[in-house]
């Protein structure tokens, strides 16, 4: 970890991490692993009462494997929400631990900033009796892909950004590369706007924190898994089609869409 791109209180929390271990009795127990970076991390709870009755966090503890981001993030974590009600903990977000940890590198927010879906995992399994064990990934390459046609059609069905006015979108097929949380909440925001939504990802299984995989799943959004888009390709300066590459099939194959949407890209 370089002290120039990591703030102060994230090399702390690496250095000098906080509740780690296992709580043998827990009742319930998250785990949650990135199988494109090989991140993988547990969070165990013990649940209490506060004098008002409330559920809440009495201990927590956490087990990591991983860089130096998401073993700050699982200690971050542990701190913000010893004490706090279930509901409140249920809460916190992949942004709320960054913030406290006074940010991080945005490809670490994306493929190591994974303790509030493990937390998540664990209350849901104390209360649900759900599976403790999750999975998500995103592209780890966001600083290094290459998709030709980009710049050419930047401005004219490609998009960068989120566009202001999400009605302009109004029955296009669109394209979302998978980019992180914000790209997947986008996705699923649009299917109010058009019924062809199509997400791709190099995950192999649907991407998200715990809440967005849940909702992608019983969405019309469709999702393009362990695939890229690495071409886009038009006529007259619109966006008629992209080149996909499948990694599982290990093929190439195109798809006629209007709009391309790539978050956080950089070419």
């Amino acid at each position: 970890m370089k002290s120039t791109q990591y703030s102060d209180k994230v090399l702390d929390h690496f250095r000098n991490p906080r509740n780690v271990g296992e709580i043998e009795d827990a009742d319930g127990v998250g785990k949650v692993g990135n199988p494109v970076c090989g991140d993988l991390m547990w969070i165990y709870i013990k649940v209490g009462k506060n004098d008002k009755g409330q559920e809440i966090i009495d201990d927590i503890k956490f087990k990591t494997f991983g860089c130096g981001s998401a073993i700050s993030t699982s200690s971050m974590i542990t701190e913000m929400v010893k004490g706090m009600t279930l509901d409140d903990a249920y809460k916190v977000s992949r942004q709320d631990v960054a913030d406290e940890l006074e940010g991080l590198p945005p490809i670490k927010m994306h493929c190591s900033n994974l303790a509030a879906d493990a937390l998540k995992a664990a209350i849901d399994n104390y209360r649900t009796g759900e599976s403790p064990e999750i999975e998500i990934a995103t592209s780890c390459q966001l600083d290094v892909r290459v998709i030709l046609g980009v710049d050419e059609f930047l401005g004219k069905g490609v998009y960068k950004e989120i566009p202001s006015d999400l009605e302009e979108l109004r029955d296009k097929r669109v394209l979302i590369v998978d980019s992180g949380d914000t790209s997947l909440e986008l996705a699923l925001k649009l299917k109010d706007y058009t019924g062809r939504v199509v997400v791709v990802t190099s995950a192999k299984t649907v991407p998200g924190t715990v809440e967005i995989k849940k909702k992608l799943k019983h969405s019309p959004v469709k999702i393009l898994l362990d695939s890229e888009l690495v071409e886009i390709k038009g006529e007259l300066d619109e966006v008629e089609k992209v080149v996909i590459h499948d990694y599982d099939e290990d093929e190439k194959y195109e798809l006629f869409v209007d709009v391309v949407i790539i978050l956080d890209y950089r070419g």
